[in-house]
């Protein structure tokens, strides 16, 4: 719908311009025009991917000869913050699911193995009971690309994970999923998601808080106790660590700290 919506935009701000007429020129004129109505960078961004993949098409089918807006440079976009709780929060937001049911036993071993682990809601449900080690304390989590990677899960954690599946049906215990649904088979990232939005919002936690934002305060927290970057890229499965470095958005009470410690005058 947006895809249609856009290039309708485009060729009313061209004047209607046949596809095969338009030019670089007038594409730079859209972004002008997009620009003096205070659109959004991401807004830009997207119409003019729209435009390029629409001409893509147009080329690919022999309508045009080239692309007018292959050349035009996307703009830079700000980087956003993720959205993270602080440890109070994350406290409350782990007492909310009720022990009163099995469900309420479930939901706190996975929000507990979130915060604890750092795993993506995608690599939660796809946890089998094999996959934890409580020996060592260890999950084996299996990210994008179907990587594996090893990662320590708390005590704390591990005690609710026990007190859940001391408390699942029976039905379910003789199955290799490690979290289930109400009928027995493997909980979904949908299901999931709508619980922790649920949660979120009897919590009374901020509007802005997702799903993710477990993940998000995992790795911000362990920043703000002294952990390196490295570390917390290995522990998040990150195979970039530009991409773990957004998480170096550490709060003015962490920085202040570590001035405080680390200047000879401070």
């Amino acid at each position: 719908m947006n895809y249609r919506l856009d290039l309708r935009e485009f060729f009313r701000v061209v004047k209607g311009t046949r596809a095969a007429d338009v030019t670089p020129l007038e594409v730079r004129q859209f972004i002008v025009h997009l620009s003096t109505r205070q659109a959004a960078r991401r807004t830009i961004a997207r119409k003019l991917s729209c435009l390029r993949s629409f001409y893509r098409f147009l080329c690919r089918e022999g309508q045009v000869q080239r692309n007018p807006a292959a050349a035009i440079p996307t703009p830079r976009l700000e980087k956003r913050l993720p959205t993270f709780l602080d440890e109070r929060q994350v406290a409350q937001l782990l007492e909310v699911p009720p022990t009163d049911r099995w469900l309420g036993w479930r939901d706190r071993a996975m929000l507990e193995t979130l915060y604890s682990t750092g795993i993506r809601v995608s690599e939660l449900v796809g946890l089998n009971r094999d996959d934890l080690d409580e020996i060592s304390g260890t999950l084996i989590v299996r990210g994008k690309g179907k990587k594996e990677r090893l990662c320590p899960i708390g005590e704390t954690a591990l005690r609710a994970v026990r007190a859940y599946l001391a408390k699942r049906p029976q039905a379910a215990k003789s199955g290799q999923v490690l979290f289930v649904s109400q009928k027995g088979t493997r909980i979904t990232v949908r299901q999931v998601d709508r619980l922790l939005q649920r949660y979120i919002r009897v919590g009374g936690l901020p509007g802005t808080t997702s799903p993710h934002s477990l993940r998000h305060s995992y790795a911000t927290h362990l920043l703000e106790r002294g952990a390196d970057l490295r570390s917390v890229q290995e522990l998040l499965g990150h195979a970039s660590l530009s991409t773990t470095q957004i998480y170096t958005h550490v709060t003015p009470q962490r920085l202040k700290k570590v001035y405080d410690q680390a200047h000879p005058r401070a």
